[in-house]
């Protein structure tokens, strides 16, 4: 089994009315339990949009913890999953009914293998 992280940009959702949001949340909410119910679910979130956001930089030497993101970007991680599947094509299905259920699209990257 192997670990995927399924994820999105916030860029990638759109604009949408309140409305459309609030039908959304529920879809999401039923793959997130269908991964549950079938043993892949790992976690699960979206990030807040607003949040306050720190960088942790070692670069100097000594660690420097500031506000804000390290990188000046126009994408930054809306939200994202993490399932532990047999293979990439169950990844993909999971990755599938998340951007389905979202209405906006998902990137699914497999996990390295973790430290020995």
């Amino acid at each position: 089994m192997s670990e995927y992280l399924i994820y999105f940009n916030q860029q990638w959702v759109g604009d949408h009315s309140e409305d459309w949001f609030r039908g959304r949340g529920p879809l999401a909410k039923a793959v997130v339990d269908e991964m549950k119910d079938a043993g892949v679910y790992v976690f699960a979130g979206g990030l807040e949009e607003d949040g306050p956001v720190y960088s942790a930089d070692p670069t100097s030497g000594t660690v420097m913890i500031t506000d804000g993101p390290f990188v000046e970007t126009k994408e930054f991680l809306g939200g994202f999953a993490v399932v532990e599947v047999a293979d990439e094509e169950a990844a993909k299905l999971w990755a599938g009914k998340l951007a389905e259920a979202c209405g906006w699209p998902q990137e699914v990257r497999r996990f390295g293998p973790g430290p020995q």
